[in-house]
């Protein structure tokens, strides 16, 4: 088995680590850090849990998506604390694959982790450049219905924005997009729980229907991708890139940053989700404003403040695709940059430019010719998050903090370990399987993204 490149305390390794060497120059802070978790986890894919509950109806779906909330904050605080073990011991580790391959010794666990997370960051630029072009064809349709753009060349504008704000060089020179981009979800969300009050009583407000699939076997499965969007919707898997930015020592910093961040999730998350499944049941769109603003008949809401809402997801879009690209530019600039020169030099700013355009132009083209935004979600979170973010964070606090086998926390951490393994295995079968079924409605290219 190839063996694992060892960590990076050794001096002469980070030298040579361009990719390393840039990213430890960050100085932030615990809101820093909140910043970049809340855009992380906290994006328009909240406009997805309405149609995650159709699958869960209202009490299990509330119940999934509390302890889904619950669980992913207790990991990323464990995985927090290991790192944080880690650094004291002199192991200061600034991606999750190296981590993964010092605690568990295995070669193939760093190799098995830079696909889970190249996985699921490419996943999530295509559907924020996919979910932008959608917005704005949205936009475009409301005022010209009959237009001839169509939705890839919406996604073709969107990806040259993303090519030129691809150039901000590092994690930490996105605190302050990152600061706005938490605003923006707040805006949007209070607009579309305003909008869905608003069509909920108002005399053209759609007939709710809250039942299930009819037969039990689609019941279950719908059930267990509803599960897999939801934990696609907590994860980011991004952690240690974060905890990265923060000035040493770096005690006690994620965890108020965590705080910040999922009290904004608590007020996003449980007032979408209650407010579109409220007014559409088992109707609701894999995009609650595509609900909202049907293709046939008049707006449920205003236009005026939809159209705000709109452009305010759009805005956010970029922040999203900007922060999940940062690890695929990292990997990048690990040999590509030269770190004996400066940042913005000739030397590494034309490969950088050249590297990352390239990488929106693949993730752009793929978001055209595959638009699944809803399936996309269930996969990711079924075969990246759930691994990434509810099984491995267990293990390696296990193994380097080595609670008692006797204690709570040892216990939680297997039973969690034990519980998200079988959830991964069947969120995976069922997110594949409407994958399929939906590949029979979807032609490359489409100018509609598949419910």
């Amino acid at each position: 088995m190839t063996e694992a490149p060892p960590p990076l305390e050794n001096r002469s390794i980070r030298q040579e680590d361009a990719g390393a060497a840039f990213v430890l120059e960050s100085k932030g802070e615990w809101w820093h850090a909140g910043f970049h978790l809340t855009t992380a986890i906290v994006g328009p894919t909240i406009l997805t849990l309405p149609y995650a509950f159709r699958g869960l109806g209202w009490g299990l779906g509330f119940f999934c998506l509390t302890i889904m909330g619950v669980v992913t904050f207790y990991s990323y605080y464990l995985l927090s604390l290991v790192l944080e073990h880690c650094e004291k011991a002199g192991r200061r580790h600034i991606r999750f694959r190296e981590l993964a391959s010092d605690v568990l010794g295995s070669g193939g666990m760093y190799y098995f982790v830079i696909f889970i997370q190249t996985a699921i960051n490419t996943g999530i630029s295509i559907g924020a450049i996919l979910l932008a072009g959608e917005c704005l064809q949205i936009m475009y349709s409301s005022v010209y219905p009959d237009g001839a753009i169509r939705l890839w060349q919406f996604i073709a504008m969107v990806t040259v924005v993303m090519m030129v704000l691809s150039q901000l060089p590092t994690f930490h020179s996105l605190r302050h997009v990152n600061l706005a981009s938490l605003f923006l979800s707040l805006g949007y969300t209070f607009i579309v729980v305003a909008a869905c009050i608003h069509a909920g009583v108002s005399k053209n407000a759609p007939p709710r229907d809250y039942s299930l699939e009819d037969s039990n076997f689609s019941v279950v499965m719908s059930a267990f991708t509803s599960i897999s969007i939801i934990a696609a919707i907590f994860g980011n898997g991004i952690v240690p890139e974060i905890q990265a930015t923060l000035a040493p020592p770096v005690t006690g910093k994620m965890f108020k940053g965590l705080l910040m961040c999922y009290s904004v999730i608590f007020l996003t998350f449980y007032s979408a989700a209650v407010s579109g499944y409220w007014v559409f049941g088992n109707k609701s769109s894999s995009n609650i404003l595509k609900s909202l603003l049907p293709d046939e008949g008049p707006a449920l809401a205003p236009t005026w403040l939809l159209g705000i809402g709109v452009i305010f997801v759009l805005l956010q879009l970029f922040a999203i695709g900007l922060v999940y690209s940062q690890v695929a530019y990292e990997i990048m600039e690990t040999k590509s940059a030269d770190v004996n020169q400066g940042i913005f030099s000739k030397r590494n700013l034309i490969p950088r430019i050249i590297l990352r355009s390239l990488y929106m132009i693949f993730c752009g083209f793929f978001a055209a010719m595959l638009p699944f935004f809803g399936d996309i979600n269930g996969v990711v979170g079924a075969l990246g998050f759930i691994p990434l973010d509810f099984i491995l964070p267990m293990l390696l606090y296990n193994m380097t903090h080595k609670p008692s086998r006797s204690s709570f926390t040892y216990w939680i951490n297997i039973i969690i370990m034990v519980v998200f393994t079988g959830v991964g295995l069947l969120g995976s079968f069922s997110s594949v399987r409407k994958l399929v079924l939906d590949a029979s409605k979807f032609k490359l290219f489409s100018d509609d993204v598949i419910d």
